[in-house]
């Protein structure tokens, strides 16, 4: 079997591996773009643009990631890697505000980063 067609291949017990992960990924993406959203509710906006900012570039990568995993690039482990470093800023950032999305949005993303980790 050629280099290239065994790194096409897709193997379930790979795929079985990384589901714990996906989920995670997708989880965090969705808490994300929750509170994305709920900081352009807020009454001080101008306070949050990092944290949106974050949340963003967090969600957009999660789901990148996820699909990555999803179809077993080479290159998962080094998404992940990237991930679970955007997924701690994000938390950090959300972490330092009190309001309930943004506290659901940091647990998602510690949990996100924990779970790519583990590759």
């Amino acid at each position: 079997m050629s280099e290239l067609h065994a790194a096409a291949s897709h193997d379930p017990a790979v795929s079985r591996g990384y589901e714990r992960v996906i989920e995670a990924l997708d989880a965090c993406a969705a808490a994300c773009d929750r509170c994305a959203s709920a900081c352009l509710d807020e009454a001080d906006v101008k306070m949050m643009l990092k944290c949106i900012r974050l949340d963003l570039d967090c969600a957009a990568l999660c789901r990148f990631t996820s699909a990555a995993l999803a179809r077993q690039s080479q290159s998962s482990q080094e998404f992940a890697a990237l991930c679970a470093r955007i997924c701690d800023a994000c938390a950090d950032e959300c972490a330092r505000h009190t309001v309930d999305h943004c506290q659901a949005c940091a647990d998602a993303c510690r949990g996100c980063a924990e779970a790519c980790r583990t590759l």
